[in-house]
């Protein structure tokens, strides 16, 4: 069972990966066409109105990826409940992992944002990182999909992805990034938290066949 296990992990692991590859060559190869086009609807025709909702959205990500796990921790640690502290573990591991994988494409592919490729768009946020992928929607989702997870009820996961889903969107009309870099993010976000359950089940199979030994 272990090998079986193993082998789909590694299968879901390498579709994972050749899914944003496919993404970002994607991307590249039609920038003048879909993804820009897409983009030039959403930001050029938004209701103007509706910015500040947009903009706070988009600034509620980084608060709320610090601001979750840290009360997970402080309360695990008041109540000592090792179910709790799974959970904690799952979501702690989720957001780190999520800005690890991230961070490191950012800065490996550097792609330029697209209101610097493209004058006429409309650029409502200051962003000096490179565009792909989208690190407040791979945090967003990350975040949401790691909640879902550890809380699953409706009442959890309902808000949890239309807060993420609307941190996604608010990122393309504030034209701070293409839509593949926000599908990018999604995609790491949520599979973030699927290799924080493997790594969690993992660390918790190996500490159950240590214990015996201890004895």
């Amino acid at each position: 069972m272990n090998s079986i296990s193993f082998t789909i992990s590694s299968a879901c692991v390498k579709t994972w990966v050749v899914t944003l590859l496919l993404i970002h060559f994607g991307s590249n190869l039609k920038a003048q066409t879909t993804d820009i086009e897409l983009l030039e609807k959403i930001n050029l025709n938004r209701n103007k109105n509706l910015d500040p909702l947009w903009s706070g959205l988009s600034y509620s990500v980084t608060p709320s990826i610090i601001l979750f796990p840290a009360t997970m921790i402080i309360y695990q640690l008041k109540t000592k409940d090792s179910a709790q502290a799974y959970k904690t573990k799952l979501v702690c591991g989720t957001v780190i992992i999520s800005a690890v994988i991230a961070t490191s494409l950012k800065y490996s592919i550097q792609r330029p944002r697209p209101y610097i490729t493209y004058s006429n768009l409309d650029e409502n946020t200051e962003s000096t990182s490179p565009s792909f992928p989208s690190g407040h929607t791979s945090a967003a989702f990350s975040l949401a999909t790691s909640l879902s997870v550890a809380y699953p009820k409706w009442y959890v996961i309902v808000p949890a992805y239309t807060w993420a889903s609307g941190a996604a969107y608010s990122r393309l009309t504030l034209g701070a990034h293409y839509p593949s870099d926000v599908l990018a993010g999604a995609i790491i976000g949520s599979g973030s938290a699927w290799l924080s359950l493997k790594l969690n089940h993992w660390i918790n199979k190996r500490s159950s066949k240590k214990r015996p030994n201890e004895n």
